[in-house]
């Protein structure tokens, strides 16, 4: 059954479905649960795959493409996203985020407009390089599981754009901060770039995608709406 929501079609074998992703689950989790679901209301496998991951702590906009639409995910994996994001000054996190280990670094405390000048560096075209605790491949395998064996990870830098960044609000030792940016872009390394800055240390505590493209977070539905229970 083809249902339209927001001018987008949605629950069906072939085409696109917006979801907002819960904390603590992994896009390929995502990923499979809504396969389960299509696939037991289809009667038969229904192919469902994703147009590029969030992190398990990230909440927030997934694209997913479903049955003949999935030879399109790399179109989709490209375009560009926003993301809104807390980052905790005075520590560092050895995965750039809540699930690893957390050391502090300084008790300094930048001002605001310390802050803002921080954040002109990171507009415009930019060199980054991604966390090892990402999905990138390398040599095939996903950065991540090489990291969590204890391999040496090498890790190339590479361009990307950060077409705006805001400070949304400050309240030490947090900022909140939103981002539009090409394909490509960690927000969990922007906000250790942005805390090797200023001095002080920075980790990212929260990120919630928003955009991607024209599609917003507002028109996804949460696993819920697609009776997905566990």
């Amino acid at each position: 059954m083809v249902r339209l929501m927001s001018g987008i079609l949605v629950g069906m074998e072939n085409g696109i479905i917006l979801i907002d992703k819960p904390a603590g689950m992994t896009s390929f989790g995502v990923v499979a649960r809504i396969r389960r679901v299509l696939s037991e209301k289809a009667g038969k496998k229904v192919k469902v795959g994703h147009t590029g991951t969030l992190d398990p702590f990230a909440t927030g906009l997934m694209i997913l493409v479903t049955g003949t639409e999935c030879r399109n995910a790399e179109t989709y994996s490209k375009l560009d996203k926003v993301y809104e994001a807390t980052i905790r000054l005075g520590q560092t996190s050895t995965t750039g985020d809540p699930e690893g280990e957390i050391t502090d670094v300084s008790e300094l405390q930048p001002t605001n407009e310390t802050i803002e000048a921080a954040l002109t560096q990171f507009r415009g075209e930019i060199q980054q390089q991604p966390p090892i605790f990402s999905a990138i491949k390398i040599g095939g395998q996903r950065a991540y599981k090489l990291a969590r064996a204890g391999k040496v990870v090498d890790m190339p830098v590479r361009t990307v754009t950060i077409h705006s960044l805001e400070l949304v609000d400050y309240s030490y030792p947090e900022l909140r901060i939103r981002a539009h940016v090409s394909s490509g872009t960690y927000v969990r390394t922007l906000a250790e770039d942005i805390g090797r800055s200023l001095g002080t240390g920075a980790y990212c505590v929260q990120l919630r995608r928003i955009q991607i493209a024209n599609w917003v977070v507002a028109d996804a539905k949460t696993l819920d709406f697609y009776g997905v229970t566990d």
